[in-house]
């Protein structure tokens, strides 16, 4: 709870005026049975018409200070929990921008999302219930108590042998309940996670005419959900008939033992209306607890699922930079003796750094700065993993990756990736204009600098064809662009942040050559100290770089340009002959 205090204290007023206020429904709950019994006894029993209706005016007064009471305490409280639940979400989406790729998927996007939203709605909900129910439910249960001691001594002893019956049951009923809440919340995670990936794959699916598997999947996951859902429901379903059967023993109990008094002469009417009404009340009071319980059940596992978020240690941070103030400068770059895996146990093979799970082996080469550097290498040899232990996407399981000489751990990554810009194969634009997608390069460029970055990525052409030019509103994820004018629109939106390194993941590969070209020449003329590593599968996108890196399997084969490679790298040769082959045939290369 220490953890928590920092939501309530914002909202501290808000906390304990919503409970207090709930306590004025208390006072006329217990008074006004008090007041009925009087009418009945002493009103109606007497012929005192005078009476009844002065008892009628104080017992109306007690219902407006009800309904006040009741109104302020129900604001007061929603105030309190939703303001702490916004404060906790934007901390927990906080946290979220501070992962790694590997963080991200260590939990899964589709769970991220659930903690996001259904499991602070179910704190939040707690939290409401909790405020409404903190002083109301006790001073129900206790208020009650007192004044049906005061009506009849005797007749309380029902209770002592009712409550603890009940809290017994109770006790069970909670045993059973958290686990299957917890199981309910995964079996979301899992339907949200399958959600996702078929809504952001959905062209995919319809390409190979997959709905049909995908719908079958799909009622795989939510009839998972449902039995979950099922299995947990089932216990609130059970509370009620538990509650109903010791409320009606127990006023079967009372009226049995009352009726007997009231014709022994040993209590009045009244007095056995108001005893009834009490018992009731401690009932229903205690009813409301164990709905608080119950609720507090599935929300513990919501708090627990939240708190797993909070306490994760991110995986990739700068906390231990030593030059924190450094900006990238003139954009070199060196790898020494670099090895790396995903998901890494610390365990980097033999001797000689081999293992199965290593997608680069000992990587060794440097990049002076403003050199353009192309990548080369067949599907899977590691190419976008090198160029990502750049900006600390990821970090290097073994030796070391320095930035202008510094190793890039001793940055702060803000420093270092803000002078680092990655264009990758498939990027993605985000639902607004075109104008405020550029802008994520450089949120202040002038519309001046937009259109002349957009003309060196080519994407000026196609743009001012757009109905409203730069205003033209891009849907979600670029869905009514092409392509390779997602392409160009991402390496305009990468140049406008103007930076030291560029990076272009085969970004350019749905793009024609002869755009790609223009491109190239662009970057030539206008980014001459821009250092940029090109990763291509055509040889003819990196042919006139200063040097080329040839991989395969993890590993560096070769490193020279193109005149060097073609004459003493084979699988240079072979990539490059091949695709020749290919032009021969009509396939544009």
């Amino acid at each position: 709870m220490k953890r928590y205090m920092k939501y309530i204290k914002p909202y501290a007023f808000f906390f304990i005026a919503g409970p207090v206020m709930m306590l004025t429904e208390v006072f006329g709950e217990v008074w006004i049975p008090k007041l009925m019994s009087l009418i009945i006894d002493n009103g109606i029993g007497n012929h005192d018409i005078a009476y009844v209706i002065r008892i009628a005016f104080v017992m109306l007064g007690a219902c407006l200070l009800m309904i006040c009471g009741g109104t302020l305490g129900n604001f007061f409280s929603v105030k309190a929990a939703v303001g702490a639940s916004a404060d906790l979400r934007s901390d927990l989406f906080s946290k979220v921008q501070e992962f790694s790729f590997a963080d991200v998927d260590n939990f899964s996007t589709g769970s991220l999302v659930t903690r996001l939203t259904n499991d602070l709605q179910q704190i939040q909900q707690l939290v409401v219930t909790m405020l409404k129910m903190a002083l109301r439910s006790p001073g129900m249960l206790v208020g009650g108590f007192i004044m049906a001691l005061s009506v009849n001594r005797d007749l309380a002893i029902v209770l002592l042998i009712v409550i603890p019956l009940l809290g017994l049951s109770i006790f069970f009923i909670m045993k059973t309940a958290y686990p299957r809440f917890e199981r309910m919340q995964l079996a979301l995670d899992d339907l949200n996670n399958g959600i996702k990936e078929v809504l952001t794959n959905v062209r995919v699916v319809k390409s190979f005419v997959r709905e049909e598997h995908e719908k079958d999947k799909f009622e795989q996951l939510n009839s998972g959900m449902m039995e979950k859902s099922l299995s947990a429901m089932n216990v609130v379903i059970f509370m009620q008939p538990v509650m109903a059967v010791f409320m009606n023993l127990t006023s079967a109990a009372v009226v049995w033992f009352g009726g007997n008094r009231i014709i022994a002469g040993e209590m009045q009417v009244g007095e056995l209306t108001a005893f009834i009404t009490y018992i009731t009340q401690i009932l229903m009071s205690l009813m409301m607890l164990a709905m608080v319980i119950l609720q507090s059940s599935r929300a513990m596992a919501s708090f627990k699922r939240v708190s797993e978020v909070l306490d994760y240690e991110a995986s990739l941070t700068d906390k231990d930079a030593k030059e924190k103030d450094r900006i990238v400068r003139e954009g070199s770059i060196e790898f020494c003796h670099v090895y790396f895996e995903y998901d890494s146990d610390g365990i980097l093979g033999d001797a000689a750094g081999n293992s199965d799970k290593q997608v680069l082996k000992d990587i060794n080469f440097s990049i002076a700065p403003g050199e353009t550097v192309g990548i080369l290498g067949a599907t899977g040899c590691g190419k976008t993993s090198l160029v990502q232990l750049i900006p600390r996407l990821y970090d290097a399981t073994k030796g070391q990756v320095l930035v202008d000489g510094v190793d890039v751990r001793d940055y702060s990554l803000y420093n270092l990736r803000e002078g680092v810009a990655m264009v990758l194969q498939y990027n993605t634009l985000f639902s607004g204009t075109v104008a405020e997608n550029l802008r994520w390069g450089d949120e202040d460029a002038s519309d001046e600098d937009i259109v002349r970055f957009s003309e060196y990525a080519q994407a000026d052409s196609f743009v001012s064809t757009f109905k409203g030019g730069y205003d033209y509103m891009i849907e979600q994820g670029g869905s009514n662009v092409s392509g390779g004018q997602k392409q160009r629109l991402c390496i305009a939106r990468a140049l406008l942040k103007k930076p030291r390194i560029l990076i272009l993941d085969d970004s350019t590969s749905a793009v024609d050559t002869a755009t790609e070209r223009r491109i190239n020449e662009a970057f030539a003329n206008e980014l001459k100290d821009t250092t940029r590593l090109i990763i291509a599968q055509r040889i003819g996108s990196v042919k006139d770089a200063d040097k080329i890196i040839v991989m395969d399997d993890g590993r560096i084969v070769d490193i020279g340009n193109h005149s060097e490679l073609i004459e003493r790298c084979a699988e240079y040769q072979d990539i490059y002959y091949s695709q020749i082959e290919k032009q021969k045939e009509g396939t544009v290369i």
